[in-house]
């Protein structure tokens, strides 16, 4: 099971607001006036931070849990994306031999593995269906995320 959910370290600055950075993805730093402020600020950096490895073909780091950290949790859409691009390079496999098992083009794969592309979700988890994956988001109750665990987005488990 795949947790997309990145712990961040939450850094008071002397000179007022907050640094935010990621643990695991070291190029994801980004700041904010307030807690809220830089948490929010800290989900678009942790989107672009994914987005530019899977754009530039780079390995993504599961997340490491950390029970004293806040957590970021990755947007279901790219969660999922991410999912599928991690899982062909598991697997091996190319774009042109996930196309045959879809019985699609080449550029649909292609698609469907762009962070900036607005894919079908069902057609992802189509993808990753086909190579042995399934897909279980779970949705709990905002009363019952821990503060210091999840800010404010349900937990995403693949």
């Amino acid at each position: 099971m795949r947790d997309f959910n990145y712990p961040v370290d939450l850094i008071e600055q002397e000179e007022g607001g907050y640094l935010v950075q990621f643990i695991d993805l070291p190029e994801a730093i980004t700041q904010g006036e307030t807690v809220e402020d830089a948490l929010n600020e800290a989900s678009d950096c942790l989107e672009e931070a994914i987005a530019n490895r899977m754009i530039k073909k780079l390995d993504i780091p599961e997340p490491r849990h950390l029970k004293t950290k806040k957590i970021v949790p990755l947007s279901s859409t790219l969660a999922i994306k991410t999912a599928l691009y991690m899982t062909m390079r598991e697997k091996n496999i190319s774009n042109i031999a996930l196309a045959k098992k879809l019985n699609c083009n080449e550029k649909e794969v292609r698609r469907l593995i762009d962070p900036h592309f607005k894919s079908k979700f069902p057609r992802i988890e189509e993808a990753l269906h086909v190579l042995g994956k399934g897909v279980e988001i779970i949705i709990v109750s905002s009363s019952e995320i821990n503060p210091l665990r999840n800010t404010f987005t349900a937990k995403k488990h693949w």
